[in-house]
């Protein structure tokens, strides 16, 4: 085996290995968001969560990925659309896929490892709306709603930011995803929040929040655990290339981020609350991962430190802030997702540093040093510019599309089953059979 060939096999177990790491994140949701709600919802959420990467395959695979990494123009992809292909596409050549997925001719692996690892992603986003919506939408509305975001919502964001669009060639950087996949599940989330309103039962006449505890902190607190894990994939993997230098940074940088961001979010919540509260503990780790998602390659280690303090300190803040709004999320997924997939791509504008990017062969042509590398603000610029361009579009399409769901199948179980359980209304089972769950609220 020469070297070229062996670079490829080696490039192609990593990429792989670690996009079956991204895979299993879809259990660790299944456990947080069924942990932290009630065990009367536990089946529905447990089903949503099998189901939804099911739906992202196959919407991805018949456009979703042609639409985001083929070749087209500045706005969406036109090549490679419908039931993506690479069956006439070599590895071994240096412009593999040119002329119908360029985006992606940079690395040599073959076409189907490239496609499952960027579906992956793609299931990661359909599976932040989840949680947020959980214990009162309709399985069949959000079925729905996951394949229009697999197949068209997602793959454009994906094209502007990772397909060559519009921001990419603005200059804006995102390595693994604060934009393209956590951004675009927590605009989509609110989104569909706002038109379904707060669970019964969850906010007081006067207004005031009032707690809806989980039914398993135990599978809570395993399921961030195997985030955490999994996001060893979710962003050394999107090297998409066995770079050990690159593969050992991006590590640190990814796991001092959430456990610098748990220890704040320990000690906002403890402030705040006067007690450590465990689900703003699991929260601010994983708000610190989903913050240096997208600069985690650009970065030094003490920026990661930096970027993971604040993220756990926001998260806390965010969470008690959206129930002041009366915007019901059971999971804290729009403070996790949104608010820190916000804060990443903005820590980009201020964290970037050439010199780091280089050292550990990673693709730095492009990028320009954050401000508090040099002062400079070209790079926060059109970081910002994402922020704005991703909410506008994601937050809109999505209203567009819950709004036709809610008008043409309704999006909301009747009162009688939300207080019953979704579990028995909409499954027809229990999740705990002969134990009591009570269903007062």
């Amino acid at each position: 085996m020469d070297n070229a060939t062996l670079k490829i096999a080696l490039d192609t177990m990593w990429v792989l290995i670690t996009g079956f790491m991204v895979f299993f994140m879809n259990l660790g949701f299944a456990m947080v968001e069924s942990g932290l709600c009630r065990a009367k919802n536990a089946v529905n959420i447990l089903t949503k969560n099998f189901i939804v990467f099911a739906v992202s395959t196959l919407a991805y695979w018949v456009a979703g990925f042609g639409l985001m990494y083929g070749d087209g123009n500045p706005l969406v992809g036109l090549q490679g659309i419908l039931f993506a292909s690479g069956a006439d596409n070599s590895p071994a050549t240096a412009d593999a896929y040119a002329g119908v997925y360029s985006a992606l001719s940079w690395t040599g692996v073959p076409f189907w490892a490239k496609f499952f690892f960027q579906l992956v992603f793609c299931g990661t986003a359909a599976t932040i709306v989840s949680g947020a919506v959980a214990e009162r939408i309709k399985f069949l509305s959000f079925i729905a709603f996951s394949f229009v975001l697999a197949i068209f919502v997602y793959p454009l964001i994906g094209h502007w930011i990772w397909g060559g669009g519009w921001l990419a060639s603005l200059g804006a950087f995102d390595f693994a995803g604060s934009s393209v996949v956590h951004s675009v599940g927590g605009w989509s989330a609110l989104a569909g929040i706002l038109l379904l309103g707060p669970r019964i039962g969850k906010y007081k006449a006067d207004g005031k929040p009032k707690p809806i505890y989980g039914h398993n902190m135990g599978m809570a607190t395993l399921g961030v655990l195997v985030l955490w894990f999994g996001w060893f994939g979710f962003n050394p993997g999107s090297t998409m290339a066995a770079n050990p230098a690159a593969i050992a940074h991006i590590a640190m940088t990814t796991n001092l981020a959430a456990a610098m961001a748990t220890l704040t979010a320990t000690l906002t919540s403890w402030y705040i609350q006067k007690k450590p509260d465990l689900s703003m503990i699991m929260n601010g780790a994983l708000a610190g991962l989903v913050a240096v998602t997208a600069p985690c390659a650009f970065i030094s280690v003490p920026s990661s430190a930096i970027i993971g303090a604040v993220a756990g300190i926001i998260v806390v803040l965010a969470v008690i802030g959206f129930d002041k709004l009366q915007i019901d999320d059971p999971v804290g997924a729009l403070s996790v997702h949104l608010v820190n997939g916000v804060f990443g791509t903005l820590a980009v504008g201020l964290f970037a540093d050439k010199v780091i990017a280089g050292e550990i062969g990673t693709d730095s042509s492009a990028l320009r040093n954050g401000f508090f590398v040099d002062g400079s603000l070209g790079q926060l610029g059109a970081q910002a510019l994402t922020v704005v361009a991703v909410a506008a579009f994601v937050f809109l399409s999505a209203l567009i599309i819950w709004a036709v769901i809610k008008a043409t199948m309704g999006i909301r179980v009747t009162k009688e089953e939300e207080l019953a359980g979704l579990d028995i209304g909409e499954h027809g089972m229990e999740a705990y059979s002969g134990f009591q769950i009570f269903t007062n609220i």
